[in-house]
């Protein structure tokens, strides 16, 4: 994605990561002019060659094995989510001589239909790239209440959630603790690169937010890989104010996935995201389409008796 073989960029990072007092390598106090373990001693340490592995990192060998591949992994103490990207690294090249244009994301009429069903739960339904290409009008209140509601059914306009990470003042005020987000953002990305290594538009993202952003510059070039199917977020919400939101995100055949958020029972949370559900439907309800909408006053004081009390609001 950025002109380097990403195999070799991976392995490198990770290398530079462990020092040799980590994995029981005698350093006899030699001077290092780079950080972490070098090449000869990480070779040894998974029970291949240096040379092999010097192959590896300079992209000129990619016709490794699941089982050197599993032992360079275990060498570098990779966790399941980063030997799942090792193997799709060193499956790039072998996959680019047949590869084909990704299709375009759709989102099938079930999916539709559960995103609305669920209307005072907050749902985004994201393509691969982090496209948000559906939301229903709770999502779109927690999230985006600033961009137009219907901007994902327009392909050319779609909202892309590492851009509004990145680049967007609201969203980068949305979480308290933005870094964590932003690199569970870009540990996604490194993910979705090395699933889809010859997918165009991916490629475009990942220049433009590296030069627009030094934040994401200097986070990708760390080559993060993160799973995020569950994390939880200290979220402050410019209508309803402090929230503890845990996002989750479910996996579908067809490719999307659907990210929901949910609140702990009872909790001043759950009560701050009730207000914020019932505001997105009073007010979309007597909105016009393409309008902001506004914090509902008269919901908030229907509610807040039963509600209980909201952090921050």
């Amino acid at each position: 994605m950025d002109g380097k073989p990403p195999l070799g960029e991976f392995l490198r990072q990770r290398r530079s990561q462990l020092r040799p007092e980590d994995v029981g390598v005698v350093a006899y106090g030699d001077r290092r002019r780079v950080p972490g373990l070098r090449r000869e001693e990480l070779a040894l340490l998974a029970g291949v060659s240096p040379s092999y592995y010097s192959r590896l990192e300079q992209g000129q060998s990619s016709n490794a094995s699941v089982e050197v591949l599993d032992a360079i992994a275990g060498a570098l103490r990779l966790d399941e989510a980063e030997r799942r990207h090792l193997r799709d690294l060193a499956a790039g090249p072998r996959r680019r001589g047949k590869a084909r244009r990704p299709a375009p994301e759709r989102v099938t009429p079930a999916m539709t239909q559960l995103v609305a069903a669920l209307a005072e739960v907050p749902v985004l339904v994201l393509g691969r790239r982090g496209d948000v290409l559906a939301w229903n009008r709770t999502g779109h209140a927690l999230y985006a209440g600033h961009l137009d509601p219907d901007s994902p059914g327009r392909p050319a306009e779609r909202p892309n959630m590492a851009r509004l990470v990145f680049l967007d003042a609201h969203t980068r005020d949305l979480y308290a603790d933005w870094r964590a987000k932003a690199r569970a953002v870009v540990g996604s990305l490194r993910l979705a690169s090395g699933r889809h290594p010859d997918d165009p538009a991916l490629a475009a993202l990942v220049g433009e937010l590296t030069v627009k952003s030094t934040e994401f510059a200097s986070m990708w070039a760390d080559h993060p890989v993160k799973v995020s199917d569950v994390a939880t977020y200290e979220m402050r919400h410019p209508l309803v104010g402090g929230m503890r939101v845990t996002q989750q995100m479910l996996h579908t055949e067809s490719g999307p996935y659907l990210v929901v958020a949910t609140t702990e029972p009872g909790s001043p949370s759950q009560a701050a995201m009730t207000l914020l559900a019932h505001s997105a439907t009073d007010g979309r309800s007597r909105a016009s389409s393409g309008r902001l909408v506004e914090f509902d006053q008269a919901a908030a004081d229907r509610l807040g008796d039963r509600a209980g009390p909201v952090v921050g609001a």
